[in-house]
């Protein structure tokens, strides 16, 4: 019999459906596999979306941002950094902090365009009576919307007078303008952030991309104002730096290292106390962190495909059992070792699919989950599907090769006797 009379959709469904009711009358038995592979399943959409949905808000904030804006941080290191708070594993407690006068002595150089300091934090935000518990605040330089990107829909962003004066003034997204507001105009509300009285001036429409994650509630104040309500994390104030038209990335990057060092007196022999950080390397230090999710995604698929790998071995030999006088009765009448053995793959494969559209829906719940109740924009890759049912469906042939092996090599007369 040829390869493509075997491949026949016929067959296939027949197979498909002796699968199904060896489910249905071995449940106890089946649900091992099925659960095996549905948690393999599981880890690779879930982990996959949230991967996908980081790289993809990363991409947007510094797409957004623009390509020739580069960062300044107080201590940067790419991948994953294990410390016990000790100075030999935290260089950063060497590095002193980031200022002001620093950004604003960065801003005077001829190779540059403009600048924007940024603090971030999360706090309580109330509006007459509806309390939200942890939003983020971001306090900001005054040309934040010029350097890192986004455009305001409505109102206006906080001038050079309320910047310098500290002024009680907010920009919210619209995520937070939705929560804090429903069906009415935000502008000139006045909300309390950290118990302190805001006005709301103006709403973001780009604030997923802005602030590095999307579908959460944010806010932006001006950096004065920041430092004195905020509950914040001191010393991690970061630089955004957009460079002159006239002028290359590299060129601005050496400008603002000579001039760091300089007022920093720093030696020609001592190395920088601060970070320049381009967007490529960026992107290169987050892709190195998400290769190690990638590799924690893989191993724990695969202890769930081998769970239920061993679970199909042990219901396929039981259904090889059971199933003798039928097999020796389909070789008397013509059938072939091939088509025994077809017919086993095709129900093990089956099996181990059952599971990969279980794991593929609790994987999608998941993803959901972290999608509403965190920051992450968790989105299912299309290659996470097609990569968990071409593994669950090669784990069904490759652990039912044996059993359906067996099947195969059965003796007709014997198996006609066997009781």
């Amino acid at each position: 019999m040829s390869r493509f009379t075997l491949l026949s959709p016929a067959r296939l469904l027949e197979g498909v459906g002796i699968a199904v009711d060896s489910i249905r009358s071995n449940k106890v038995r089946a649900a091992l596999t099925i659960l095996g592979v549905a948690i393999g399943v599981m880890v690779v959409i879930a982990i996959g979306s949230m991967i996908t949905g980081i790289n993809n808000s990363v991409t947007a904030m510094l797409e957004t941002a623009g390509p020739r804006t580069f960062f300044v941080f107080r201590y940067f290191s790419g991948g994953i950094n294990i410390s016990d708070g000790s100075d030999e594993l935290s260089p950063w407690r060497k590095n002193p902090w980031l200022t002001v006068n620093e950004a604003e002595q960065i801003r005077q150089l001829p190779e540059i365009s403009d600048v924007s300091v940024d603090e971030n934090t999360s706090g309580p935000v109330s509006y007459d009576g509806t309390p939200l518990s942890s939003v983020s605040i971001a306090g900001f330089g005054v040309s934040w919307v010029l350097v890192t990107g986004g455009e305001i829909k409505a109102g206006r962003s906080f001038t050079p007078v309320e910047y310098a004066s500290g002024a009680r003034v907010a920009v919210i997204n619209d995520k937070l303008a939705e929560n804090l507001f429903p069906g009415l105009d935000p502008i000139g509300k006045r909300i309390k952030i950290f118990g302190e009285p805001f006005e709301v001036i103006g709403l973001h429409v780009e604030a997923a991309s802005l602030f590095g994650g999307g579908g959460q509630p944010r806010l932006a104040m001006p950096h004065t104002t920041f430092t004195k309500v905020a509950d914040y994390w001191k010393g991690w104030m970061s630089i955004s730096v957009m460079p002159s038209e006239n002028v290359t990335v590299a060129e601005a990057q050496d400008a603002v290292t000579a001039s760091l060092r300089g007022s920093r007196g720093l030696k020609p022999s001592q190395e920088n106390n601060f970070a320049i950080v381009t967007q490529d390397k960026f992107l290169e230090s987050f892709n190195n962190v998400t290769k190690g999710f990638f590799l924690v995604m893989i191993a724990l698929s695969s202890v769930g495909l081998m769970v239920g790998g061993v679970g199909v071995v042990a219901i396929m030999m039981i259904s090889v059992t059971e199933r003798t006088r039928e097999i020796g009765v389909r070789k008397a009448l013509g059938a072939t070792r091939r088509e025994i053995m077809f017919q086993f793959l095709v129900e093990a494969a089956t099996l181990t699919l059952v599971g990969c559209i279980v794991g593929m829906g609790l994987g999608a719940l998941v993803a959901w989950l972290a999608r509403a109740l965190t920051p992450i924009p968790a989105t299912i890759p299309l290659g996470s599907v097609i990569a968990a049912i071409v593994a669950s469906v090669c784990t069904g042939v490759l652990f039912g090769m044996y059993p359906a092996s067996r099947a195969s090599r059965l003796d007709p007369v014997e198996a006609l006797r066997y009781e």
